[in-house]
């Protein structure tokens, strides 16, 4: 290598390559050979390889045959911790998980069988990495590679039993509603929210709950076109109170759609009526 640094600028304006080979005999003792084993920040990769170097110089590399799991895995939660779970798929079935837990465990922060509903907040999360993203590491080799980790299953995986079932039972994803659709819950938001159809809810007098009764969800009423009508927890008080102005306003708009004078003894339907007439 030869040429001149610009103090200025800093540049090689005269440069030649350089032959590996010149370091096998009589400038062999000047290399040395170290293993890489960390995140390849260049590659976005995780590295593990055998590297004869020349100071900071990299001469040559050949993959490592074999690295030790506990050494591996170290290196890509050492990652994690730096990135953040940001790497990860945190999918609306995800976060739906943790808000049914999180509601759960606010509701019940000690149960009698010993059991407790874990802290599936980030930072709990991040302390710890080792007992629930560990055991699922093994075929991560690039960052894309954490995305398709099941993110959901390692969640659920940290709940004892019989804390999976009584998920199920207290924090349902779904709610039969009277028209008899299955309603999905969003327990992203505090209190849940269930958005139906007004036609579909015909007939109920009380606010659906979950949690063994013990939380009135948010019902969202929403219009032919699945815009809120109304935003209520006493959905007796809406049909009281509330039901006749917007009956009033809104079947002239979406007259193919019933809108009963008593809605609590109306059949509740999803369908238009002409929909009920075929």
């Amino acid at each position: 290598v030869g040429g001149r640094s610009d103090e200025a600028t800093d540049r090689i304006h005269l440069a030649a390559e350089l032959d590996p080979a010149l370091f096998d005999d009589g400038l062999a003792a000047l290399v040395d050979e170290r293993d890489a084993v960390d995140w390849d920040a260049a590659g976005d990769r995780f590295r593990a390889e055998r590297q004869r170097r020349l100071g900071a110089l990299v001469l040559a590399t050949r993959p490592l045959a074999r690295v030790p799991t506990v050494q591996r895995t170290q290196v890509l939660l050492d990652f994690v911790r730096r990135e953040g779970l940001g790497l990860l798929d945190w999918n609306d079935g995800v976060e739906q998980l943790r808000g049914r837990v999180a509601l759960l465990r606010r509701l019940e922060p000690e149960r009698g069988d010993g059991s407790t509903w874990p802290d599936l907040g980030d930072a709990a999360l991040l302390a710890r990495l080792d007992e629930w993203l560990a055991p699922a590491l093994a075929r991560v080799r690039r960052r894309d590679d954490f995305r398709a980790l099941d993110t959901r299953a390692l969640l659920l995986a940290l709940l004892p039993w019989p804390l999976p079932q009584r998920l199920d039972e207290l924090a349902p994803e779904r709610l039969r509603v009277p028209s008899g659709s299955q309603v999905r819950i969003d327990y992203a938001v505090d209190p849940p929210v269930l958005a139906v159809k007004l036609q579909e809810m015909f007939g109920c007098a009380e606010t659906p709950r979950v949690a063994g009764g013990r939380v009135a969800l948010s019902i969202h009423l929403l219009s032919p076109a699945r815009r809120p009508l109304q935003v209520t927890r006493d959905l007796a008080s809406f049909w009281q109170n509330g039901y006749a102005e917007v009956r009033k306003e809104m079947r002239g708009r979406y007259p193919k759609h019933p809108w009963p004078e008593d809605p609590l003894q109306a059949t509740p339907t999803a369908r238009t009526k002409r929909a009920t007439r075929g």
